[in-house]
């Protein structure tokens, strides 16, 4: 993500942060210098600080699980809103993902199993309401930094674990949903299942006149949708080839033709990438933005094997178009090369596999609609 700046490097995984992210900081801040003046605004930013180190915590726990199943995770990004992993593919056997996604919540509980058991050694861990009121009326000190991160974490916990999309309880239940129903049902059932109880938690909140949580459910339905929608393109890619979607009338390039001449295709075709051919045989990839980069470097007039790409994903034909998009995810490619055996065919980038599936679906729906149009006659 460009609007996100590295932070460190943990297991091979950037952390990074989104340049939103001091918001939730000044909030803290806000939120106890109120209270408490300026010691309670830097005691609130380091309470916001130590929460996210333990939403950090609790993606790596899915994050290395994922690394043990050899699924690449490209970074961790920290958001006001929460913490996301970006994993290079997402698992498609249900062991996987149950493993994968039970695993941050379990971070939350072991942190929350040290931070008890440090303050009920101490006699400080808030057990009834009273303590509790107590918590959020205290001053800043260190007693109160840990039982706000006990209470912080069980919160998480529980929160994840609400049976819906995206939080790790909806993947939770599409696993086990998938282990007998299969996974591209399983997930409907479990995207289904998610709506329902953000449409119950959506009319809770506004009844209640509770905003933040009408908020949160309309999210929760969201990404219950997306989900959905994202299962449904992976079926109708899986009917696709590869060697059905590549462009067969690309325009190419030969190793002697300069800058210029990309930047005459560019401009009178709507092709975002070139192959550079030599004798049928792939030498590497122009893109636009290897283009726009050398005309702003002043370069027009270099040869294209100057700004080509040399390192090329090679993907075979015979492949479903949602293997070719899963492939070039998980490798970082957003264009890759179609070769039926050792011939070269063209290539193919995101923006075609996605006109295909387009395609596939309008075409879907009239043979849909079609079937209905028949059954009525």
């Amino acid at each position: 993500m460009r609007s996100a700046f590295r932070l460190l490097r943990v297991a091979g995984i950037d952390i990074k942060v989104h340049f939103t992210f001091p918001l939730v900081l000044l909030l803290g801040a806000f939120d106890w210098g109120s209270r408490h003046g300026a010691p309670g605004a830097a005691f609130g930013a380091l309470l916001m600080m130590a929460l996210f180190v333990c939403v950090v915590l609790h993606e790596l726990g899915h994050s290395l699980v994922a690394q043990r199943f050899g699924i690449d995770v490209r970074e961790i990004i920290l958001l006001p809103i929460g913490g996301v992993a970006l994993f290079g593919r997402m698992p498609r056997k249900p062991q996987q993902e149950l493993l994968i996604a039970i695993a941050g919540p379990l971070v939350n509980v072991a942190i929350a199993l040290l931070l008890g058991s440090y303050l009920g050694f101490r006699g400080d861990l808030p057990l009834d309401g009273s303590r509790l009121l107590e918590l959020t009326q205290a001053g800043p000190s260190t007693q109160t930094l840990l039982q706000w991160l006990l209470a912080a974490n069980v919160s998480l916990f529980v929160f994840n674990l609400l049976p819906a999309f995206p939080m790790d309880g909806g993947r939770i239940l599409r696993a086990i949903l998938a282990m007998f129903l299969g996974f591209s049902r399983g997930t409907r059932v479990a995207a289904g299942i998610g709506q329902m109880l953000a449409l119950a938690l959506g009319l809770f909140a506004i009844f209640n006149g509770q905003i933040l949580l009408a908020l949160v459910a309309a999210f929760v339905f969201m990404g219950a949708g997306q989900e959905r929608a994202v299962e449904e393109a992976r079926v109708l890619l899986s009917t696709l080839r590869l060697g059905d979607a590549y462009n067969k009338y690309a325009l190419t390039l030969a190793p002697g033709d300069s800058v210029h001449r990309v930047i005459d295709y560019l401009l009178t075709s709507y092709q975002p990438d070139f192959a550079v051919v030599l004798g049928g045989r792939l030498l590497g990839v122009v893109t636009r933005d290897a283009v726009l980069q050398s005309l702003a470097a002043g370069q027009d007039d270099n040869y294209v094997t100057g700004i080509m790409k040399r390192e090329v994903l090679h993907l075979d034909a015979d492949l479903s178009l949602a293997q070719a998009r899963e492939q070039m995810a998980e490798k970082g490619f957003p264009v890759a090369s179609v070769y039926d055996g050792e011939r070269f065919l063209g290539l193919i980038n995101q923006d075609d596999i996605n006109e295909a599936l387009r395609i596939a679906a309008f075409l879907r729906l009239a043979q849909e609609r079609k079937a209905v149009d028949v059954s009525v006659a």
